[in-house]
């Protein structure tokens, strides 16, 4: 998982190599999960790019790989992105963290040149299901975060936070959310820090704490009784040997780690020094566990309202795979009914303007009561065989390419 992960400062290199791969294409990376959603003809060829270039990033083999993939085609596929919008694939059931994480891989990708329809609709599409279903049902309710989650870790180690301090390293979304828990919790100090000491000094701001430059970290971990990392650097950046430097200098004083970056920001080898109580993202599996039997009832709920957003896509991803073909017919109907209209109006000049606009309202409605069946045919049959756009294509002498 650490390996696949991609983090916001590497999107736009993981994006650029997914181009490779695919014509367009989306990367969702978070705490639990890294997905590539693709769309083309062949689904199962697509499938086959998206291994590939995980494959790429990860610097590994297939037989390595394969064990860890999940693969999802078609409705399958838009399905489980709608289960992940609304929260029900996350380790904790009902977080409002992935709706945003959702919108910024859409986000990233179009900035890219990887989107357009109808990757660009079925994402759209998926942040309006995590909306209406965190509105209609109680998933969302007192809802938890990983980051709350962690501060709750760290109070089930230490007990009451009040005159704790804490770090929190890494100034994202997450690190964000970790600082206020932590203020909510009573913590009585709180320092930030990041790559980004204008980043880090605005968050400590704002939540009346201070920061300091990354690179005093060691010192800092000397004085702490909590560290929650929440980090998007693809190395860790606390390894045993200083933890081990500053646990020798806190005079038996115990040091709680909540480390929960993916890929992680701790070395896994500290929590074997003397002292240290070290957590992960692992270690969050029993409270999702237990998040999950609470909000049974809701996700039933929420299946309901994903199962009826499947039929109206259906129904759209019905209609929009004839647009094209439809959108050409409409205009050269059009252009055809124009051209022989301002033909006829140059001989009929004594007609006045009135009937002109009744012999053009005459043309629309022949041009359309002409085209409703073919349209009617092509949203109903597009879908199921190309040779059906192509047939249109060759009876009206369209060009049935991709524009």
């Amino acid at each position: 998982r650490e390996r696949l992960a991609v983090s916001s400062n590497q999107i736009a290199n993981a994006l650029l190599m997914l181009r490779k791969h695919v014509e367009q294409g989306l990367i969702l990376s978070t705490c639990n999960r890294t997905e590539v959603y693709s769309i083309a003809k062949i689904a199962r060829t697509q499938v086959s790019n998206g291994v590939e270039f995980l494959r790429d990033w990860a610097k590994t083999s297939d037989a390595e790989l394969l064990p860890y993939i999940y693969r999802y085609e078609n409705e399958d596929a838009m399905k489980h992105l709608f289960q992940v919008a609304s929260g029900l694939d996350s380790m904790i059931i009902g977080e409002f963290e992935i709706l945003g994480q959702v919108k910024q891989g859409l986000e990233e990708a179009e900035k890219a040149g990887m989107v357009k329809q109808p990757l660009r609709n079925i994402f759209h599409h998926a942040l309006q299901v995590g909306r209406r279903v965190r509105e209609k049902t109680g998933i969302s309710k007192n809802a938890l975060s990983v980051s709350s989650v962690a501060v709750s870790l760290a109070a089930q180690a230490i007990g009451d936070l009040s005159n704790c301090k804490a770090l929190v390293i890494g100034t994202g979304e997450a690190g964000r959310l970790v600082a206020k828990a932590l203020k909510e919790k009573g913590v009585c100090q709180i320092t930030t820090t990041s790559r980004s000491q204008e980043n880090a000094s605005a968050l400590a701001a704002a939540l009346g704490g201070h920061s300091i430059n990354i690179s005093n970290l060691s010192t800092e971990l000397a004085t702490c009784d909590i560290i929650i990392s929440c980090t998007g650097a693809p190395h860790t950046i606390l390894d045993r040997q200083t933890v081990e430097t500053a646990i020798a200098t806190r005079s038996n004083r115990p040091l709680v780690i909540i480390d929960i970056a993916v890929p992680r920001d701790v070395e896994p080898e500290a929590r074997q020094v003397k002292g240290v109580f070290l957590c992960d993202i692992d270690d969050l599996t029993h409270v999702s566990e237990l998040n999950r039997k609470q909000r049974e009832r809701e996700i039933h709920s929420a299946m309901r309202i994903i199962d009826f957003e499947m039929e109206r896509f259906a129904s759209w991803w019905q209609t929009a795979e004839a647009e094209p073909i439809i959108s050409r017919l409409t205009t050269k109907a059009e252009n055809i009914r124009r051209a022989q209209l301002a033909h006829t109006l140059k001989k009929l000049r004594e007609l006045s303007p009135e009937e002109q606009e009744n012999v053009e309202a005459m043309t629309k409605a022949i041009v359309q009561k002409l085209l409703h069946d073919p349209i009617q045919w092509l949203k109903e049959n597009a879908n199921t065989s190309e040779e059906n756009v192509k047939l249109v294509g060759k009876l009206f002498q369209l060009d049935t390419k991709e524009p």
